[in-house]
């Protein structure tokens, strides 16, 4: 079986005479990148069967992570998978999608980290600044052409809408729909919406609800600007610490993220977990490969994974719906998401292109209107 990247091979040919001449010229001025040009491009070149993959994968040992840490959407099953299997070591440093791709892009010369998980309208950012390697995996046909860069720069790995996170013990009328929690008396956390994929999507879901979308974000900001007038966002931390010390009333969080929040910390009898009943948004999160990898092979194979049915499913234990719709999630695992029925008026993005372009103005928006209210 052939997948990953697939170049013809005069292009194979000229991109190995490239890596030539660039090393070549090392002494020139390209010091320390030289070695990672050739590693990235040498490694896109190349035509692999998956037990090549899974050989030189294990030469290289290891695979560094950013943004993919072990409470978010289950990773820890999947970095001990690829342990187990592939004995593939595993660290990771969580990081929002934009701080992902500025690491990319600084530690070109000395690179850190192979792979990343971002919010997908991050996808075309991680692409338009270079720093993102192409790699389509065996799944390649059953991924949406939504979810996925032509190329396979980005590929969404699972899905997630926008939910309220409530703390039953603060708040004992858990909010049901956005007009409940703009008519609330209790502290909520949106996330730094000046970077973060989550917190945007949280935006965005506001403007979906009263009649906006990607190109109209107005509405969601309003809404935001009104609960900042009123004193009622906080700036605190929505880490699961502060969730346990009872300092987080009511957060926007991702479904998956919420669910597993719940479970882990007393479960439905104390966190109420809601898809607000006006609408809300649905999103993935891609995984992109770092084109300086100092592990290519095994960011790859990662990815490869993070695909297969044993991936999606781990996901899915997580609380995030797999991309892959073929995938057959057992009882238990299906059991653990939220109904059907609770996702009636969830959207999806609509034009990524134009929901793009909304995140490049939505930090500014955010701090002129709702962050110069806050304390």
């Amino acid at each position: 079986m052939k997948f990953g990247l697939k170049k013809q091979f005069t292009l194979g040919l000229v991109l190995s005479l490239f890596v030539l001449m660039l090393a070549a010229c090392g002494a020139g001025g390209n010091g320390g990148n030289a070695a990672a040009t050739d590693t990235s491009q040498a490694a896109q070149a190349e035509e692999l069967s998956l037990a090549d993959l899974e050989a030189k994968a294990k030469e290289e040992g290891s695979v560094v992570s950013v943004g993919m840490p072990d409470t978010w959407a289950n990773w820890k099953d999947t970095w001990a998978d690829l342990k187990t299997k592939y004995s593939l070591d595993h660290t990771d440093t969580d990081m929002s999608s934009a701080d992902e791709i500025a690491k990319f892009e600084a530690e070109k010369d000395k690179p850190t980290a192979d792979i990343g998980d971002v919010g997908i309208a991050f996808g075309p950012v991680a692409v338009d600044k270079g720093v993102a390697q192409p790699f389509k995996t065996s799944y390649w046909d059953e991924i949406p052409d939504w979810a996925k860069d032509k190329d396979g720069h980005w590929i969404v790995g699972y899905q997630g809408s926008i939910a309220f996170f409530t703390n039953t013990d603060l708040v004992k009328q858990p909010p049901q729909s956005w007009e409940d929690l703009k008519n609330g008396d209790y502290k909520i956390i949106v996330g730094d919406v000046t970077k973060a994929a989550q917190a945007q999507m949280a935006v965005l879901a506001a403007a979906i609800a009263y009649g906006g979308d990607e190109t109209n974000i107005e509405p969601g900001i309003a809404y935001f600007e009104d609960l900042a007038k009123k004193g009622r966002l906080s700036s605190a931390e929505a880490s699961l610490a502060n969730i346990e010390k009872g300092e987080v009333q009511v957060t926007l969080f991702w479904d998956f993220n919420a669910l597993n929040y719940r479970d882990q910390l007393g479960g439905a009898e104390k966190f109420n977990v809601a898809i607000p009943k006006e609408g809300s948004v649905v999103s993935g999160y891609a995984t992109i490969i770092n084109k300086y990898a100092p592990h290519p092979h095994a960011a790859k194979l990662a990815r490869e994974y993070i695909l297969s049915d044993a991936g999606q499913i781990n996901l899915a234990k997580g609380y995030a719906r797999p991309i892959r719709e073929s995938v057959q999630l057992p009882e238990e695992v299906a059991s653990k998401l939220l109904p059907a029925e609770a996702y009636a008026n969830v959207k999806p993005v609509g034009d990524y292109k134009a929901w793009e372009e909304t995140t490049k103005k939505l930090p500014q928006l955010w701090q002129e209107r709702v962050l110069v209210h806050m304390n």
